[in-house]
C-alpha cells in the first residue's frame, strides 16, 4: 500500500510543478462558467421549469384540486390547451417540445371518494430523462390529492354537512400549498424565484467543472507517457513494485487531482455564484465521486495508450470536446430533440450533469442521483480494465 502512495505523491508532485495545471484546474474553469453564465443568462425572467401538456377529462372539484397542486409545482409547468388531444400530447412530447403529458380521465373525482382513483394517463418518451422528473412531481400531487379526499370525508362525516366535503377538500388542497411545517432551503423554492441568470450559472458551473476536469487530464496522462519515454517504468518493474500497484498509483494521483478540482468548484459555485449543490450534500458528494472516478479512469486509459506527449495532448482534447458537447456541456439536453438526447447519454458526461442539475436545479432527492451515479461507476470501471489490459502488454 505504501509503494501506491509514493507512486500517487510523486505523480502529484510531478504535476503541480507545471504552471499549467492551475489553468486548467482552477482559472479557465471559473472564467468560462462566468462567461457561459453571462452569455446565456440574458436578463429576463424566463420560465425555467419543464413543460407538461395536461387535459382534464374529469372537470371534477377534485381534478381542479390536482390541477391547483401542480400549477404551484416549482419543477414542472402545465400547457393547458382546449384544443389539445391526446395525440397531439403524444406528438408534442415525442417531438420534444414537452418533458411529458398528463391526462385526467373522465370519472376520476368519482372514483377517488370511492377510495380507488383512475390511473392517470401519463404520456412521456423513454428516451428524455426529463419525463422522470415529471412523474415523481404528479405522482406527489395525486398522493396528496387523496390524503386531502380522504381528509375532507372524514371531515364531512364529523359535521354531518352536505357542503362539509367541498369545504373541507379546498381547504387541504390549499393547506398543501402552504404546509405549516415548510422547508425554505431548497433547490424547488430557488427554481421558483431565481432569474434565468442564476439558473444559467446552475448549468455552466457542472458544465464547466466537468468539461475542465476532463481536460486537466492533459496534465496527469503526461505523467504516464513520460515515464516510459524516461524508461523508469521499466526500471521501476525491476523492483518489488507490481504492475497492479503502478496502476493504482498513477489512478490515485489522477483521482486526487480532479476530485480536488470538483471539491473547490463545486465551493465556488455554491459560496459565489449561489447554485444550490448542498441542498443534499451526500448526493452532491456522491456525483462528484463517481464522476471522479470515471474522469480518471479515462485519464488512465489516455496515458497508457499514448506513446507521446502528442499522443496525449490529442487523446486528452478530443473526449473533452466530443463528449462535453454530446453531454450537454454547451447546451441543455432537455432543449435538444429526444434523438439528441439519447446519443447525448453515451457520454458520462450526460450522466454527471444529470446528477448534479437533479439535486442543484430540478430539486429532486438523493434517490434521483443513484442511476447516474451506477452509470458513472460503470464507465469507470470499463476504462480502467481497458487501462490495465492495455497497461498490461505495455509494459510486457
Amino acid at each position: 500500500m505504501n509503494r501506491i502512495f509514493d507512486i500517487t505523491q510523486k505523480d502529484l508532485r510531478q504535476i503541480f510543478r507545471n504552471r499549467m495545471t492551475f489553468l486548467f484546474l482552477l482559472i479557465m474553469p471559473v472564467a468560462f462558467t462566468l462567461l457561459f453564465g453571462l452569455a446565456f443568462g440574458g436578463g429576463g425572467t424566463s420560465d425555467p421549469r419543464l413543460p407538461v401538456g395536461y387535459i382534464d377529462q374529469d372537470g371534477s372539484q377534485i381534478s381542479q384540486g390536482l390541477q391547483t397542486l401542480l400549477d404551484g409545482s416549482t419543477v414542472i409547468r402545465l400547457v393547458i390547451d382546449p384544443q389539445h388531444t391526446r395525440t397531439d400530447l403524444e406528438k408534442l412530447v415525442s417531438d420534444g417540445k414537452m418533458a411529458a403529458a398528463v391526462i385526467v380521465p373522465a370519472g376520476y373525482g368519482q372514483s377517488a371518494q370511492a377510495g380507488s382513483p383512475s390511473k392517470l394517463v401519463f404520456i412521456e418518451n423513454p428516451t428524455n430523462t426529463a419525463s422522470q422528473t415529471v412523474q415523481s412531481e404528479v405522482l406527489a400531487a395525486a398522493n396528496r390529492v387523496m390524503s386531502s379526499v380522504n381528509t375532507a370525508a372524514i371531515i364531512a362525516k364529523v359535521t354531518v354537512n352536505p357542503t362539509g366535503f367541498e369545504a373541507s377538500f379546498k381547504a387541504a388542497v390549499a393547506a398543501w400549498q402552504q404546509p405549516p411545517v415548510q422547508v425554505n432551503v431548497s433547490t424547488s423554492t430557488a427554481i421558483k424565484q431565481q432569474s434565468n441568470q442564476g439558473m444559467s450559472m446552475a448549468h455552466s458551473s457542472p458544465s464547466m467543472m466537468l468539461q475542465f476536469g476532463i481536460a486537466a487530464l492533459l496534465t496527469a496522462a503526461t505523467v504516464i507517457v513520460n515515464e516510459r519515454k524516461s524508461r523508469s517504468l521499466q526500471r521501476l518493474l525491476t523492483t518489488s513494485t507490481s504492475r497492479a500497484e503502478i496502476l493504482l498509483g498513477h489512478y490515485l494521483a489522477m483521482f486526487s487531482l480532479i476530485f480536488g478540482q470538483f471539491v473547490l468548484l463545486i465551493l465556488f459555485g455554491q459560496l459565489v455564484l449561489k447554485v444550490d449543490y448542498f441542498r443534499v450534500p451526500l448526493a452532491t458528494l456522491t456525483v462528484a465521486l463517481v464522476a471522479a472516478a470515471c474522469i480518471s479512469a479515462m485519464g488512465l486509459l489516455i496515458g497508457v495508450f499514448a506513446k507521446s506527449e502528442e499522443h496525449a495532448i490529442i487523446f486528452s482534447l478530443i473526449p473533452m470536446f466530443i463528449l462535453s458537447g454530446l453531454g450537454g456541456a454547451w447546451v441543455p439536453l432537455e432543449v435538444t430533440g429526444p434523438t439528441f438526447q439519447a446519443i447525448g447519454h453515451v457520454s458520462p458526461v450526460a450522466w454527471a450533469m444529470d446528477g448534479f442539475k437533479n439535486i442543484a436545479v430540478r430539486g429532486l432527492g438523493f434517490n434521483s442521483i443513484l442511476l447516474p451515479a451506477a452509470a458513472l461507476f460503470g464507465y469507470a470501471l470499463l476504462f480502467f480494465l481497458l487501462a490495465a489490459w492495455r497497461f498490461q502488454r505495455v509494459s510486457e
